[in-house]
């Protein structure tokens, strides 16, 4: 069983000096989806999940229409960490100083997230109860910390989502203990692919991290965090 997971493409935080917190995709990520749905051509996966958030859906939009073939499923569960409500329409400039004060908070602050937003510990329960119960339904099944129940024959999946969502994905695969900056953890670029294989080892599976943040199908002027 391989997971494939691919970040969302450039979103448009900020237009005309104001903040969104479901923005679509800039120009720049327009194109990045386009190329990055040519590199999934490459790519063999039964299943695609999107996340319900707007930047992932115009994200997959060009991979749904490549891959018309392939069932295609939105997960509420694989959206980024909720951002307080209130930003929508906030001045960027405050938001984006509320974020870079963020960033120095103690570590028991972090846990609770952005006042208003999602907590990390809600975020982090949210993705890996939804992910296990996908697994689930697969047959996939956690045996212990770090070795799972994988069955022959098991669908190969692409998780189009976010940099936080797909860095909680591999860290619980990998048996990780969670950290409340998971994506500063697992830096990934956007439009990126990250691969994730189910390995035979001590009678069931561990998930092998093949590959990270692949941007190969991108030129360096569409390189973007």
């Amino acid at each position: 069983m391989e997971i494939l997971l691919a970040r969302h493409a450039q979103p448009e935080w900020d237009r005309d000096e104001v903040s969104y917190v479901d923005p679509g995709l800039t120009r720049r990520g327009g194109e990045q989806a386009e190329l990055l749905a040519g590199r999934l051509l490459h790519e063999r996966f039964d299943r695609i999940l999107v996340s319900t958030a707007r930047r992932a859906q115009e994200t997959a939009a060009p991979v749904r229409a490549a891959h018309a073939d392939v069932p295609t499923e939105d997960r509420a569960w694989m959206h980024e960490i909720h951002m307080p409500a209130d930003w929508d329409g906030t001045p960027a400039e405050e938001v984006n100083r509320t974020l870079r004060e963020a960033q120095h908070r103690p570590r028991d602050l972090w846990w609770e997230g952005l006042p208003g937003g999602e907590t990390f510990r809600d975020f982090h329960a949210r993705v890996t109860i939804g992910l296990e119960a996908e697994l689930a339904a697969l047959g996939v099944r956690r045996r212990e910390e770090r070795l799972w129940e994988v069955p022959a024959g098991v669908p190969d999946l692409l998780l189009i989502a976010h940099a936080g969502t797909n860095s909680v994905v591999v860290g619980h695969l990998l048996g990780l203990d969670p950290e409340p900056w998971e994506w500063e953890r697992f830096a990934s670029d956007h439009a990126s692919v990250t691969r994730l294989r189910a390995t035979p080892i001590a009678g069931a599976h561990i998930f092998s991290l093949q590959g990270f943040s692949d941007v190969g199908h991108l030129p360096s002027s569409l390189v973007t965090a």
